[in-house]
């Protein structure tokens, strides 16, 4: 059971970075060097065994962390729960829902590459959920490392106030250790035992100027918020350390500060005090204040202190399917749970049993027989969705849900015979419920099979899944883009729904206009806003929402080529009704035949996912770079060198990225690699909306026959 002394003990951290930054190999690392495993695995490795957190086949061949995965281990006393997030866009729904549950994270940074656009989006999902975050720049063997430059985007790019904790003792080949700022110390990790003896010494000679110097700027920086270290730092006296490592945790879990590390993991370089890091500067599950929604009250909210003797509440963040059904990882945040209690499903109203509950290492597990306040673990057999909350029968809270984007491609798939058809539904039946950003559906037009996804990536992985995991053999049909469809003017409507038959007929009018809704580029796009503005009660109050419903279900397909229309303003001023004819299926009719009559007038225009394309490759192969991006449409926004590399920015619209992979890797000998996530939604030019709307009717009329 959690005492108050090992809550206290307790952290629950996440690893995250940019794609290849190597947050895997650091956890591997933290395994090694904290006994829970006794021999080092490499990501690419030459013994093809792999990372142990990429315990799925996948992940080892292809040398990318795909889904999350949880361990927990002991250093020095502690207990420290780790998630290992991956890296890829096409996968940030995994990076959401660790964030979601942790109480820290390091957020790991390459010395070369910097701050990356994925580092850029994982900064912002740690900011959207508050979480503390220490940063670790690894890598500071390669040729062409400076962790000060890294340093220095932190600020300027992440918006993080960064201080250096640690200067690096000799760089790139020549990296032997780190100066510590706050013992002012070196240590030293020789080569010979994998680094696992730390040798402390004395800061070199040649060292001792820089370190004084930097650590003035630590001082500096954190007796901002701190009377008492300013006092001590007025009075020219000895500082002593515990008043230092007091003052920077304080900041850190007030995200005040970001303190920055260093190493290599590679060559185990800097990790037992990244470790150290972690149980002085990241908070314990008591420092963080988590808040649940009362369902009975208003959805008010409630904090939830970590209490184990108050009444339980779990969240359950994320779902995998195992040889022995379905698991559901949880976090505990209040009380605390034991086998064969009993807990309520606040979403599905369901009470269930806890059967069997264990704590998980990557894909291995061991039994526990109960799980405290802050804990993570997994249950097995319970029927629930991902974001679920559990809570004690008595008390009916909801936590906040996770932020889920939208995705933005989808592929046609269908199984090659009735064997594979079978194993495709249970496979689409579980994936769909693991991911959220994985959706699929069937087209009512085609009958065919849709599956819906973040990326390429993301598809081809799950399409591989099936095949391995599930014998579904499938076709691919050719991916589509999630257009849209948007009007560019006001256009007026005065409409009226007549319909005479025997007995009481159908009869509405509605007036008024339709609008773009104005945005500015950093706001979410609004899909749609209504503003009833009829005065005189010329459409009684219970027909308004009816109107509403109407110009809702008329967006779901616009007349252009088929897809959703967004970002309209639907104004109803004006209207008539009949005391006997009039109904809310009456309103509805009009209010859908008054959409379709403006919206031919209001210059409807196609929309197409715009996407934010970061290239990283050698500079000689730039003006390949920008030729590629050029002949795909799109537009480039800045380009930058460091050393032999260059790095470009660009828009790119969707449509034109598939296969981009394969034609990069032909322009620069394999030697670039991309990255890209939803920007925004632009217009697609004059020529691209013409060839949609061909097809579109081509579609159309193939049906009708």
């Amino acid at each position: 059971m959690a005492t108050n002394q090992q809550l206290l003990d307790m952290r629950n951290i996440g690893i995250s970075a940019h794609i290849d930054s190597g947050k895997t190999t650091l956890s591997e690392r933290i395994l090694y060097y904290s006994g829970k495993i006794h021999a080092i695995h490499d990501v690419r490795g030459k013994d093809g065994v792999g990372a142990t957190m990429d315990s799925m086949e996948l992940e080892r061949e292809r040398g990318i962390t795909i889904a999350s995965a949880a361990t927990n281990v002991s250093w020095k006393g502690h207990e420290i729960n780790i998630i290992d997030t991956p890296g890829h866009v096409d996968f940030t729904i995994e990076v959401e829902r660790s964030l979601r549950v942790l109480d820290g994270a390091i957020l790991v940074l390459c010395s070369v590459a910097g701050v990356q656009s994925q580092s850029i989006t994982v900064d912002r999902q740690m900011k959207r959920y508050h979480v503390p975050r220490i940063a670790f720049v690894n890598k500071c063997d390669r040729s062409g490392a400076n962790p000060y430059r890294v340093k220095q985007q932190l600020i300027d790019k992440l918006g993080l106030n960064a201080v250096l904790m640690q200067i690096p003792i000799g760089l790139e080949d020549k990296l032997q250790g780190v100066v510590d700022l706050v013992e002012m110390k070196a240590y030293y990790f020789d080569a010979g035992d994998d680094g696992i003896e730390l040798r402390v010494a004395e800061i070199p000679a040649d060292l001792v100027d820089e370190a004084n110097a930097k650590r003035e700027e630590l001082l500096d920086t954190i007796s901002m918020n701190s009377e008492e270290l300013m006092e001590a730092m007025l009075m020219e006296e000895e500082i002593p350390v515990e008043l230092i490592k007091k003052v920077v945790r304080e900041e850190t879990i007030a995200l005040r500060l970001c303190p920055v590390f260093m190493g290599s993991a590679y060559k185990n370089k800097g990790i037992q005090p990244l470790l150290d890091a972690v149980i002085d500067y990241l908070p314990n599950p008591t420092d963080v204040k988590n808040y649940a929604l009362d369902l009975d009250d208003k959805e008010k909210e409630v904090e939830l202190p970590s209490d184990p003797d108050l009444p339980p509440v779990v969240l359950g963040f994320k779902l995998e399917d195992g040889q022995y059904g379905q698991l559901t990882y949880i976090r505990v945040y209040q009380g605390k749970i034991k086998k064969g209690d009993e807990l309520f499903n606040t979403r599905n109203r369901k009470k269930f049993k806890i059967g069997r509950l264990v704590k998980m290492h990557a894909s291995s597990m061991e039994d526990i027989n109960e799980a405290g306040c802050g804990e993570i673990a997994a249950l097995f057999g319970i029927d629930c969705a991902s974001g679920d909350t559990f809570c004690d029968p008595k008390l009916n809270y909801s936590m906040t849900s996770m932020y889920v984007p939208n995705p933005v491609i989808s592929l046609a798939i269908e199984p090659v015979d009735k064997k594979a058809a079978d194993n495709m539904a249970k496979a689409l039946n579980r994936f769909t419920k693991e991911d959220p950003t994985f959706q699929t559906y069937v087209d009512p037009e085609s009958a065919q099979t849709i599956i819906k996804g973040m990326g390429e990536l993301h598809l081809d992985v799950y399409i591989e899944r099936m095949k391995r995991e599930y014998k579904a053999e499938v076709r691919v049909g050719a991916p589509e883009v999630a257009y849209r469809e948007a009007i560019t003017q006001r256009a007026d409507f005065n409409f009226t729904h007549k319909k005479q038959t025997g007995g009481s007929g159908q009869y509405a009018r509605v007036a008024g206009y339709i609008e773009p809704i104005i945005q500015s580029e950093e706001e979410e796009l609004k899909n749609y806003e209504f503003v009833d503005e009829v005065k005189g009660g010329a459409i009684p109050t219970e027909y308004i929402p009816s109107c509403d419903k109407g110009f809702q279900r008329a967006m779901v397909k616009g007349t252009q080529i088929g897809f959703p229309v967004v970002g309209v303003r639907c104004v109803v001023n004006d209207g008539a009704w009949h005391p006997v004819d009039s109904s809310d299926m009456a309103f509805q009719t009009a209010a859908m035949g008054a959409f379709r009559d403006a919206y031919e007038k209001a210059k409807p225009a196609i929309l197409e996912p715009i996407m934010k394309v970061e290239v990283e490759g050698p500079s000689e192969f730039q003006g390949n770079i920008f030729g590629s991006i050029n002949q795909r449409r799109g537009m480039i926004i800045s380009s930058t060198e460091e050393g032999n590399m260059c790095r470009v920015l660009a828009e790119v619209p969707l449509s034109e990225m598939f296969g981009y992979s394969t034609v990069l890797r032909s322009l620069t000998q394999g030697k670039a690699e991309f990255t890209m996530e939803v920007s925004k939604y632009g217009k697609v030019p004059v020529s691209v909306s013409d060839e949609l709307k061909k097809k579109y009717e081509e579609k159309k009329a193939a049906e009708k026959k």
